[in-house]
């Protein structure tokens, strides 16, 4: 069976230990890593492709956008846009799975462009908060088993029942 793969998006800066302990946990849980593929832009090796070429490309071959929004709104190309919001916008272009994910900070303590990306995330799809690295895990975790049953890769009906 092919992995499923996921893309995982934030402000790298802001969330640096985060993505790569989801990362790990991903590949060593008994269940997730048995269907789940994770990918970080930064286990990349140095490629002759441009940055922005290389993450669109890599959204585009993932089931699922994966989506860690904080405080920062992070690094802004020539139009104004980080990174983190065009990989969502291209993940919703090619209609794919997104979960979203969001710190417990106030509107006050994030960016402007960051409190504008969060307000376009929640109109179009529901996300989840989190305060710890272990909550974020549990709500990954509770969202990739709701994806392997609605996907009926997993099945909760008793055994006898199935067919």
């Amino acid at each position: 069976m092919t992995k499923i793969k996921i893309f995982i998006s934030s402000v790298q800066s802001e969330f640096a230990k985060e993505r790569m302990e989801l990362h790990d946990y991903l590949l060593s849980d008994a269940l997730l890593g048995k269907f789940f593929e994770p990918f970080l832009f930064e286990l990349l090796p140095a490629t002759d492709f441009s940055a922005s070429h290389v993450y669109l490309r890599e959204v585009e071959q993932s089931s699922i956008y994966l989506g860690i929004l904080g405080k920062s709104y992070g690094f802004e190309d020539n139009d104004g846009v980080s990174p983190t919001e065009r990989e969502f916008d291209h993940a919703t272009l090619h209609h794919k799975t997104r979960f979203v994910f969001l710190t417990h900070h106030t509107e006050e303590e994030r960016h402007k462009k960051e409190n504008n990306f969060i307000k376009k995330v929640q109109s179009a799809l529901v996300r989840k908060q989190f305060c710890s690295t272990e909550e974020l895990k549990l709500a990954v975790y509770s969202s990739l088993v709701n994806y392997l049953i609605e996907k009926e890769i997993i099945r909760t009906a008793p055994f006898d029942a199935s067919t």
